[in-house]
């Protein structure tokens, strides 16, 4: 359509001194209003009166948002390398924006299947392509600190909760709070689809691409290439799949995200039981464990940024061998010793949740050093499968082992070492393969100049 020709990829290539500074705010625009997937529950049990339901029905609406984003990030890769960031973060706000509103039309009509299919199918699908758009771009306008700048972008999507649940408390309350019931959240899901659509489409018009032959000025890639395990090659997304290396990596990023999900599944309830005396009392109030979440929020922030960033310096592997290897003796510590003490618990449960959000924003640059920037984005989409395995995983490991112990408002600390010591075997499973991870191998190497994906410049072939 020509009225959307400005989407088209040859109409966002920036011009002459345009500023790479400007590219994250875009990123941010999208990846806080897609984090709100993390703030579900502020309306969870309002919709659970309004359908009659259980908390595992309304649950499924969150499980199949994060599924669809894994496989829409996955299935859709190629096509966001194709036709470049602008119209890639346009169809995601405008599947993310009528996810809500079909899901506000499921809700006013009593009909729990809209709001699968609009919050949790369509909106996942926004999801997928919100995500992995912007970090593709942001590697490209950043080839001298790719861990910064998808550590920029990511950070957001950890952080979208946090502006997210706040806002979306006020307006429950000023729509009728939980005495209006349904009629309350389809108001704020109407609310949020029109707000979210207006916010990303500031991170639409802003985006572009850099030039053919642009890099930073002072910045030479041989000092990038000379670093172990980074690459002056490219690798096509598919094959990249035919790579050991990338499932070595899928199965890091796999076991990184199961372990960090598995504490922030439970983090209220965790803080309180671990402090729970065997006569069933607490030390810890509900105002202390709402407090412990956000705390562990701006960890999981923070983590994306600065691990992410401290990863330039240090390299990608050496990086995640730290949150692997780290986080199995953090766990260890927070099986054995972490109800000896407030501080001791809420210290090593930080640390644990800086690593699950340190490894969501270091894996993008990890890609770029091993496969190049062809088709990043493509490969990143792939990778993310890893994440819906975990989101199912991770829950599922902790709630059968705390079922199998009692039942919920009895436990104590020893009921959740069983399934404290499970991650620490799911980290090491990720440390070895993170040791096992190589150069990827000549032949995997696209053999002649290919059109980058992102900005239409030859890329040379490896030498």
């Amino acid at each position: 359509m020509p009225a959307l020709s400005f989407l088209n990829r040859e109409h966002t290539i920036a011009p002459l001194g345009y500023s790479r500074w400007l590219i994250p705010p875009a990123a941010l625009a999208i990846h806080l209003c897609i984090g709100q997937v993390y703030a579900t529950s502020v309306y969870k049990d309002a919709l659970v009166k309004h359908f009659d339901s259980s908390l595992t029905a309304i649950g499924l609406i969150f499980s199949i948002a994060i599924v669809m984003l894994g496989v829409s990030a996955a299935v859709f890769g190629t096509w966001v390398d194709r036709v470049g960031p602008r119209k890639t973060m346009f169809t995601s706000a405008c599947c993310w924006s009528s996810g809500f509103l079909i899901a506000a039309v499921g809700i006013a009509t009593n009909q729990l299947w809209l709001v699968y299919f609009g919050y949790g199918f369509i909106g996942g699908i926004g999801l997928g392509l919100g995500y992995i758009s912007p970090v593709s771009t942001l590697i490209k306008w950043f080839p001298d600190r790719p861990g910064l700048a998808t550590g920029m972008a990511i950070m957001g999507f950890g952080g979208g909760a946090m502006v997210a649940a706040p806002l979306s408390r006020q307006l429950l309350a000023h729509f009728g709070g939980a005495a209006a019931g349904g009629a309350a959240v389809t108001k704020l899901f109407i609310t949020l689809g029109i707000v979210y659509f207006l916010v990303m489409m500031l991170g639409v018009f802003t985006v572009r691409v850099p030039a053919p032959g642009w890099k930073p000025d002072g910045f030479d890639p041989a000092s990038v290439a000379a670093k172990p395990l980074v690459t002056t090659a490219n690798v096509s997304a598919a094959n990249a799949i035919k790579t050991p290396q990338f499932w070595l990596l899928w199965i890091v990023l796999l076991c990184n995200v199961t372990a960090g999900i598995g504490i922030l599944e439970q983090a209220a309830d965790m803080i309180q039981d671990f402090f729970r005396n065997p006569a069933g009392a607490t030390t810890v109030t509900v105002t202390v464990a709402a407090g412990f979440v956000g705390l562990l929020s701006l960890a999981n922030m923070a983590g994306r940024f600065g691990w992410s960033s401290a990863s330039d310096y240090l390299g990608r592997k050496p990086t995640y061998m730290m949150y692997l290897g780290v986080g199995m003796v953090a766990y260890l510590l927070l099986a054995t010793v972490g109800s000896k003490a407030t501080a001791i618990f809420v210290i090593l449960c930080v640390i644990i949740i800086s690593f699950y959000g340190g490894g969501f924003a270091t894996i993008p640059a990890y890609l770029r050093d091993l496969f190049g920037t062809f088709q990043v984005g493509a490969i990143h989409g792939r990778l993310l499968t890893a994440w819906s395995t975990a989101g199912v995983l991770g829950p599922l490991i902790v709630n059968r082992v705390l079922d199998a112990q009692g039942d919920p408002g009895h436990l104590v600390a020893k009921d959740y070492r069983p399934a404290l010591f499970i991650m620490v075997g799911v980290l090491a499973v990720g440390f070895v393969a993170n040791l096992l991870v190589r150069p990827v191998a000549a032949r995997w190497h696209e053999p002649t100049p290919v059109a980058d994906a992102a900005d239409g410049a030859p890329v040379p072939a490896k030498s």
